[in-house]
């Protein structure tokens, strides 16, 4: 059994993963390689649902997945302000703000429930993808439940450290998978440990 930090995620449809990876080239340009998103080991992503599991569980853990979206799809998504900012260790990160829409809220919420009773573990290093990880990624995952889910929900993709002056894209699409992501260094998404297209 081992135990890992993971991030239950939707994947948007190409043209925003491509449009995320874009906008990231530019920050590392300018700021640093710091966080630097791809299609294989660095997921542009809508965070719903972070906590420890038990790798034993992923199987499970994809049938109640599976089960969840056929109830609460999350419709289409839309891109509506490009926003900076600050993380626990007081840098900037930009991201595209999506439009927090009733299904969205609600897919966020019942991923949320179902997923608590398999959320057993407080998180640790040795728990992410990258072993070494810095405090801040720590306390987002830590907190999570309490600061960043139900009424504080706020979905977003990240696209990177910095802040770059660009006018914000209002674009409209659908996320083609729910996906349960292995945690690496900053929230990445390093690993797809299972997924559910939808």
């Amino acid at each position: 059994m081992t135990k890992k930090a993971v991030d239950i995620v939707l994947l948007p449809e190409e043209k925003i993963t491509d449009k995320a990876i874009e906008l990231n080239s530019q920050l590392v340009k300018r700021f640093g390689p710091r966080l630097v998103l791809n299609k294989k080991k660095c997921l542009p992503h809508i965070s719903l649902a972070m906590g420890c599991i038990d790798d034993r569980d992923i199987p499970v853990i994809l049938q109640v997945l599976e089960k969840t979206v056929k109830v609460n799809h999350p419709g289409l998504l839309e891109i509506i302000d490009i926003e900076a900012q600050t993380n626990a260790a007081g840098e900037t990160v930009l991201l595209f703000k999506v439009k927090k829409t009733n299904e969205l809220q609600s897919l966020h919420e019942e991923v949320m429930q179902n997923m608590h009773p398999f959320f057993k573990h407080t998180v640790s290093d040795d728990m992410l993808f990258d072993h070494q990880v810095e405090l801040s990624t720590l306390i987002w995952i830590k907190d999570y439940r309490e600061k960043s889910s139900f009424s504080h929900f706020s979905p977003h993709i990240t696209l990177g450290y910095g802040e770059i002056e660009i006018s914000t894209p209002r674009l409209k699409f659908n996320a083609e998978t729910l996906a349960v992501c292995h945690l690496g260094n900053h929230c990445t998404c390093k690993d797809i440990l299972a997924s559910v297209p939808l």
